[in-house]
């Protein structure tokens, strides 16, 4: 089984079902932070009422990883290395994270298509 960190652009498509991302959704172990579901959780305030984001909240808690501090001092020195592409804080995290646990970085960012370790779907 193939293991991917869904950046917040990956959670997003899936949960709205974009047809491209729900391949995604089957037979893949998924991992993300809650950092990400922040994210999620606002930008589905302006599509869903709160009782069904609460129900998305809740059900994607259990494939968040915490974030230790070796964590955000590398993703500070990926997002200093890689600043001319305007990565946010979040998904520096995320690309670490998925790197340093040697998984798939999936996400529809043009700013990480081509890089290594990045699944890039639009």
């Amino acid at each position: 089984m193939t293991t991917y960190f869904f950046d917040t652009y990956a959670l997003y498509e899936t949960i709205t079902e974009t047809p491209i991302y729900l391949e995604y959704a089957k037979n893949v172990k998924m991992v993300t932070t809650r950092m990400n579901l922040m994210e999620l959780y606002y930008s589905l305030l302006k599509k869903y009422p709160a009782n069904m984001i609460e129900a998305y909240y809740a059900l994607l808690l259990k494939f968040c990883v915490e974030i230790d501090d070796e964590v955000i001092k590398k993703a500070c020195l990926f997002r200093h290395a890689n600043r001319s592409k305007g990565f946010s804080y979040i998904d520096c995290l995320g690309y670490v994270i998925a790197r340093t646990m040697n998984m798939t970085f999936l996400t529809g960012d043009r700013a990480f298509k081509g890089m290594d370790g990045v699944e890039f779907v639009k």
